[in-house]
């Protein structure tokens, strides 16, 4: 079994040299965020929530448990990126990026649980 080295981030936390390569996750751009301060190595928007789906949870934590089944039911089809983000991580550190304040409730943790779970592409 392959070791996937990934890690998640607040994009607007301070950049580390442990950060490997460093992945937006989110549809929109960090707001306020130059692209010099924010180090993104490159910008996955194949992989983040659809713009209906970002719209309803609206970080609420109470449809958590809901944003996550309709969220792993839409990255189903987005193998391709799924796949991208696997085979970066068996070369080196990865580090999804993502711009949500809530650090528990957003689409990274669930990306996270979902590549770790599931090693091989």
């Amino acid at each position: 079994m392959e070791h996937l080295n990934i890690q998640i981030k607040r994009v607007y936390a301070q950049p580390a040299l442990d950060d490997g390569k460093r992945i937006l996750v989110d549809r929109l751009w960090p707001r306020g965020m130059t692209k010099a301060k924010a180090k993104v190595d490159f910008w996955l928007k194949d992989v983040a929530p659809s713009q209906s789906l970002r719209k309803w949870f609206d970080h609420d934590p109470l449809k958590w448990n809901e944003f996550k089944k309709r969220y792993l039911e839409e990255l189903a089809s987005r193998l391709d990126a799924l796949t991208y983000l696997k085979e970066e991580s068996v070369h080196g550190t990865v580090t999804l990026l993502y711009g949500a304040k809530d650090e528990e409730h957003n689409e990274a943790v669930v990306l996270l649980q979902l590549l770790q779970k599931n090693r091989t592409p």
